[in-house]
């Protein structure tokens, strides 16, 4: 019997037809005649009376009628609404006939034959293709066992994805979870839907291998406390895409993805400021500084959307240009400019503003990994404090109208060379701004952004991949966090409000600490922490101790006092401490020519004490 249902199923789908063609054939004239034997309670009575035959002709309009309708070209593992709703056409379709075939020939088929007949035909057809699939389940997958998942929401994207699943090879729907108190207990497409907190005692008992969140519109704050709630249980937590990512309304097995972190961590944005998303960028040719870096890359990604006349990608390293270049060009028709080039080559950058007639500069070229800088000063300061003079000094010299240096938390009281040679940068644009009228210089300051070169969700992934542990430099240590759209957008409306050496603040959010970051994702994986002297767990978290340079906690503000509210509600400017210029280009001047030796390692630093407010030199600073 298997190997028969096996054959049936590698056959060409044009053999099935012809099967189930053939079959429908054989049971029809059975049917035509179930129905004047029970109409005259006669197992005997005649079929089809005065008509040669009588039986055939029933079974062809009724195989006809099905063929007109499709019903043959439907997929029986999947077959479902729409299956039905044609089912029941090729009934209708099929009774309208034999009533034609009485009025235009001399058969006796009484008024409640067609109808008699028309029942039996849509009740053999739906249980034959609800056999069929049995069968083919049974047989096909006997040996494969699948994934049992259970779905958070019974709505219609829930019903879609419990469809999907049932016709799944690896998966299979076990039941609902419902927030609609109206639901629980109730029974959609065979599943049983179950309120939260009864749910949670059903996990075990039915073996529940996943849950799937299946609400597409749902707020990132209601999502992410679907997933606290659902944490205890220890199962893997999946979930289909936004509203705009289904393609036609049909969800995919392919579209089920994990919950990313990330999802859970952003905040639900505020819709941006049109006009100062337009502003710098609309009709302008633009040029972006590290366009391949994280926050480089993404910005040119929402400039695009914005219509610029043109885009110059600058950028050191060859690859990261190479793939941001490739990106864009597959996603727009507007003119893309790689440009490879170092911020620290002032000529350069003076020749490719000039030559292109550049408008508006997103400065987001830096080094930005703290443990690194720390033991790389020189090269660290160089970079990002030198390469940020001579970016705005090329801006300023070719007449670009807006200059934007993309800086950081870590700028504020710095205990890292990386912070200080950010803010140092914040200061040269600050002397700038006011030393000229010509280009409107500002400075973008915020924290961490997630998915980022150097964020510890990627790492922690690596690790939970790996089976841990997941390595955490402190207990206590928080961080601010944003999405790197949200931060990419609101870099760009900040820019448009400034009016020169503003130093803008970007809404951050609430702190997260990051244990709390490493529990949730280790918990998302369906995994639980192996807490310190146990050993029930799968996931370690060991702390590794603050690296050279680093904070428990980052800050915005040096001064909280000295702010005020922009016209976007996520964007503050705050008013800080500046030297003059010329003070500032003795300083700049002598660390443009500094070489990884003691002496000009303590020179700096001592430059970094002086102009930067709070900071103090590390011990772990290293001459390389």
């Amino acid at each position: 019997m298997k190997s028969i249902i096996i054959r049936l199923v590698e056959s060409p789908r044009l053999a099935k037809q012809l099967f189930l063609i053939l079959l429908d054939l054989a049971i029809f004239p059975v049917l035509i005649w179930l129905c004047y034997a029970l109409r005259a309670f006669n197992l005997g009575a005649e079929v089809v009376p005065n008509l040669a035959l009588g039986s055939g002709w029933v079974s062809g309009l009724a195989v006809s009628a099905l063929a007109i309708c499709g019903i043959y070209r439907f997929i029986v593992r999947s077959f479902n609404e729409a299956f039905i709703t044609r089912l029941a056409l090729a009934t209708g379709l099929a009774v309208i006939s034999l009533f034609v075939l009485a009025y235009l020939s001399h058969a006796f088929i009484p008024t409640s034959i067609p109808l008699m007949f028309g029942f039996m035909m849509f009740a053999w057809i739906w249980l034959s293709r609800g056999v069929i699939r049995f069968l083919v389940r049974a047989y096909t997958h006997s040996n494969t066992l699948r994934k049992r998942v259970a779905i958070y929401g019974a709505g219609y994207a829930g019903q879609q994805v419990a469809a999907t699943l049932q016709r799944s090879d690896e998966h299979t729907a076990v039941f609902f979870l419902d927030d609609n108190p109206s639901l629980a207990r109730q029974m959609i497409g065979g599943l049983r839907v179950y309120a939260p907190k009864d749910a949670l005692a059903q996990f075990e008992k039915q073996n529940i291998d996943e849950i799937l969140i299946a609400l597409p519109s749902v707020s990132r704050v209601r999502k992410s406390e679907i997933v606290k709630f659902l944490e205890p249980a220890h199962i893997k937590i999946t979930e289909i895409p936004g509203l705009t990512k289904l393609v036609d309304g049909e969800i995919r097995i392919s579209d089920i993805q994990e919950v990313d972190i990330i999802d859970l961590l952003g905040r639900d944005p505020v819709p941006p400021v049109q006009h100062l998303l337009t502003k710098n960028i609309k009709n302008k040719v633009v040029m972006v500084t590290g366009a391949g870096g994280s926050i480089g890359s993404e910005l040119c990604r929402q400039i695009i959307k914005n219509q610029p006349k043109q885009l110059i990608i600058y950028e050191l390293t060859e690859f990261a240009l190479y793939s941001i270049d490739k990106e864009l060009g597959l996603n727009t028709q507007i003119e893309i400019i790689p440009v490879l080039g170092s911020v620290l080559e002032q000529a350069k950058l003076e020749r490719v503003i000039e030559q292109y007639a550049v408008q508006t500069v997103y400065h987001a070229a830096a080094y930005k990994h703290v443990p690194l800088v720390e033991c790389n000063p020189i090269a660290g300061l160089q970079n990002n404090s030198v390469g940020t003079a001579f970016s705005v000094n090329a801006a300023v010299k070719k007449g670009v109208e807006t200059f934007v240096l993309i800086s950081t938390d870590k700028a504020v009281r710095p205990t890292n060379v990386m912070g200080a040679s950010k803010r140092m940068a914040e200061l040269y644009c600050q002397a700038m701004a006011a030393a000229q009228q010509k280009t409107q210089i500002s400075i973008v300051r915020f924290g961490n952004v997630l998915g980022s070169s150097g964020s510890v969700v990627p790492l922690f992934k690596q690790q939970i991949a790996k089976g841990g542990p997941i390595t955490v430099t402190h207990p206590d240590v928080t961080r601010y966090f944003m999405t790197i759209p949200e931060a990419s957008q609101l870099v760009i409306q900040a820019g448009a409000l400034g009016t020169g050496g503003d130093v803008f603040l970007l809404d951050m959010g609430e702190p997260v600490r990051i244990q709390d970051l490493a529990r949730q994702m280790i918990a998302l994986s369906g995994l639980k922490v192996r807490e310190e002297g146990s050993m029930s767990g799968d996931i370690a978290i060991e702390y590794s101790g603050l690296r050279p340079g680093e904070k428990l906690y980052e800050e915005l503000l040096i001064d909280q006092e000295d702010t005020e509210i922009t016209e976007h509600s996520r964007i503050l400017r705050s008013f800080e401490k500046q030297y003059p210029l010329d003070e500032l280009l003795v300083v700049f001047e002598r660390l443009n020519q500094l070489t990884a030796v003691d002496d000009d390692i303590q020179w700096a630093l001592t430059q970094l004490e002086h102009y930067v407010d709070g900071y103090q030199r590390g011990k772990e600073i290293r001459v390389n």
